[in-house]
Order: structure tokens, then sequence, then C-alpha cells
């Protein structure tokens, strides 16, 4: 399944004597009558009284931001790359709305639909009809780059397909002889007119996406008739438009999920002309639950795997609703997913059948989504100081016991209030 172009798509010594009786002084008070005392945590509510305290070497519970989880198993020597995004920015992710300037003007309705939640990813594709279209025709891409370039985390991710009458059916032969020209690098002014169009547009860090959904049959820039010309092909156009200056390309290589006509591994043209690996990932085929989409042969983790391998970011150029239907647990489960593996950026298909806000086909996916997501700006939220119960005054130990304490210590002495002393 793809996108069809124009379908509308984180000094010891004495002080620590002094903490060391502090702390023992507070264990007694705890036990003396009228007297509490306690730990309190970022993240207790006002007026809440004091938690117990942590053991020893626990972490300080604390707000956090509305924004991805971090991976529960992360690993610091084959883990993706971090995105190139603001400090303290989460992931970005934004949604294909419209291959044209509808597409740009729908960003700020989906993000107040969404409660203000800052949608980071602007997401088109160059038709694939003819290579004058290819080569990004005049007045196509401006609406774009005026986005892009209103704030510097926003990420414009453009597809491009690598050959032209790319969704005419053309049999394999035919493909196998276009593929092999591209190789010996018959098509290459194309792209590098691409390149200078993008660059003289103010956008040289796009991330582009050449022949999408390789492993399919679906474009006429497949990979399946002849992998070898296909994996040579590719490397030309990213040598070529690398070679263009002032150009911060970024290449996204992204099959389809799943094994498809062939393997998607079979097509990877190596880690030297590859900076990010995508994959496209509808809820398909009917009757296959999410557990069977990460776990199948060149499925979801076998995407993460060969990513982290390769020392590369992952993305979601594209994924939604499919064949199954109006499918919360899809929407919930691959929500889940991205936030645990943090791609650099997803965007959800906003059309029907895969959509949400645009495809009213979907209300209870759709509130899934925008359940999940309303408000989320991708900026963690700045730490407050824990409000104390009342009643209740703080003690400073410093810092090292309350690292140890698992927060701020407080002490009740309004324990006369209230108090019958007849």
């Amino acid at each position: 399944m793809g996108a069809r172009t124009g379908a509308g798509r984180r000094r010891h010594g004495k002080r620590l004597s002094f903490i060391a009786v502090g702390v023992v002084s507070a264990v007694v008070l705890v036990s003396a009558p009228g007297y509490t005392a306690g730990v309190v945590r970022d993240g207790d509510p006002p007026g809440a009284l004091p938690s117990a305290p942590a053991a020893p070497g626990a972490p300080m519970a604390s707000v956090g931001p509305v924004a991805p989880a971090a991976s529960p198993d992360p690993a610091p020597d084959s883990a993706p790359a971090p995105a190139p995004a603001a400090p303290g920015k989460a992931p970005a992710f934004g949604a294909y709305l419209h291959y044209g300037p509808p597409g740009v003007r729908r960003i700020d309705e989906l993000s107040q639909w969404l409660g203000g939640a800052e949608l980071r990813v602007g997401h088109t594709y160059l038709p694939g009809d003819l290579w004058s279209n290819i080569e990004g025709a005049p007045g196509f891409l401006d609406a774009w780059a005026t986005w892009r370039k209103e704030k510097d985390d926003r990420l414009f991710v453009l597809n491009v397909p690598m050959l032209e009458r790319n969704e005419e059916g053309l049999d394999d032969d035919e493909v196998a002889g276009l593929l092999r020209q591209g190789a010996d690098g018959r098509f290459d002014h194309h792209f590098r007119a691409l390149a200078e169009r993008l660059v003289d547009l103010g956008v040289p860090d796009t991330v582009i996406v050449p022949g999408w959904e390789m492993n399919g049959t679906t474009y006429t820039h497949r990979c399946g008739p002849d992998p070898e010309s296909w994996k040579k092909y590719w490397s030309r156009i990213v040598t070529t438009m690398r070679s263009v200056a002032g150009q911060k390309f970024q290449f996204d290589f992204t099959p389809s999920r799943g094994r498809d006509a062939v393997p998607w591994t079979q097509c990877y043209p190596g880690d030297d002309v590859v900076d990010i690996i995508g994959m496209d990932s509808y809820d398909q085929p009917r009757g296959m639950s999410f557990d069977e989409q990460v776990a199948e042969p060149y499925g979801l983790q076998q995407h993460v795997d060969f990513a982290a391998a390769h020392k590369k970011p992952i993305s979601y150029p594209e994924w939604g609703l499919f064949r199954n239907g109006d499918n919360e647990e899809y929407m919930r489960r691959m929500l889940k997913w991205m936030d645990e593996k943090k791609p650099l950026y997803n965007t959800v298909t906003d059309y029907c059948p895969h959509g949400v806000w645009q495809c009213k086909e979907n209300p209870a996916a759709s509130k899934v989504y925008r359940d999940l997501l309303s408000g989320r700006d991708g900026t963690p939220s700045v730490p407050t100081a824990p409000a104390l119960p009342p009643g209740c005054s703080p003690v400073d130990l410093g810092d090292w016991a309350e690292h140890w304490l698992g927060g701020k210590l407080c002490l009740r002495f309004d324990w006369w209030k209230g108090t019958d002393r007849s």
C-alpha cells in the first residue's frame, strides 16, 4: 500500500555528620506523638500527605513531559542516532494531509484539533508522471519551503519517485531496463535539478525519501526486477544530490512492512548512502494482529533491529488504518510502539481509509489518536518545586541526603492544633 501522488498524504566531612544527625532526628520525630514527617517528591499533588521515603538509590519521581516514553532497554552501542531537533524536543510527528498548498494550510487545522499539539513534520510527494515534475516543478514546493523555514526545528519530508511513469504498471522487463539506465547515470541531471531547486528554496536539509516501498509492486521504481541495478541507481541519486553546493539532505530508505514482493533487505543500498531507515506500515493484511505485525519476517521488530545494527535512526513516513477497519487496538499499539522506539519522525496518512482527522470512517481509532496526542508539543515540562502539605515545614538536608531519601523532607509542627489537652 502506498499513498498515490495527487490523491490528496528527549566538603563532605562535618556536613555529612550533620546530615546523618538530621536524618536520625527525623526518624525519631516520626514516632513522636503528634508529629509527622515524610518526603515530598516532584509530582505529589498540592496538599497531599508526604510520601514515604524512597529506598536508598531510588530515583526521584517527577512530573514527566507530554512526550514519548523512554525505551525500556536502550542499547547504547547500537541505538539509532538521535533526532536532529532542538535540545529537549521529543521526536517529531505530523501527517500527510494533501500533496499541495492545502496540505500546508491543514497542518495548523490538525494542530487545533489536537489541542494545540505541535506538528513539526510537513510531508508531501512529488508527482511521478513526468521527469519535469520529479525535478520539482516551479511553484510546487514553495509553500512547503515557506512553512519549513518558519521554525528551525521543523522537518520537511519529500517522497521522490526514482522514475517517471511511476504508476503506469510497466512490466518487469521494462522496469529492469530503466533501472540499468539509472545505474549508468542517464537520469542524474533530473536529481541534480531537484537538489538545486531545494537549496534555492532555502530547504537544503529536506528529508528525501527516494523510491519508497521499493519491495512491492505498486511503483515503477520498484526493486524486484533488478535489485543490484536498483541499489546502484539509488547510490547515483544520493551521490548526485549530495554534490550540489549547500545541501544538507538526509536520505530515507523506506520499504513497506513485511516481505512483499521481495525482502526489503535485498534492496538496501549501503550505509554510506542511507541516513535513515524508514518503514511504511499500515494495518494490513486483514486479520493480522499488531503482535504479528511486529514479529512477522521483515516486520516492525526486524526493521528496528536492522536499523540498530546499521546505527541509523528509524522513521515511519506512512502509517495508518487499512484492511482491519476502525481498529482502536492498532492505533493504540502503533502509537505506543513509536513512543518506545523513538523514530526520527512519523507521519500518519490522513485520508480514507487510513486517516483519523480528514476521514470520518474511523471514529474509534480517531478518538484514540486524538486522546493520546492532544496537547503534545515535544517540549519537556519544566520541573517545579513540589507543593508542601499544609503545616509541613521543609528541612534542608542538602542535595546528597535529598537524593538518598528520594525527595525533600518536611516535618509537621502543628501537632498541638485541635488536640484535646484536658
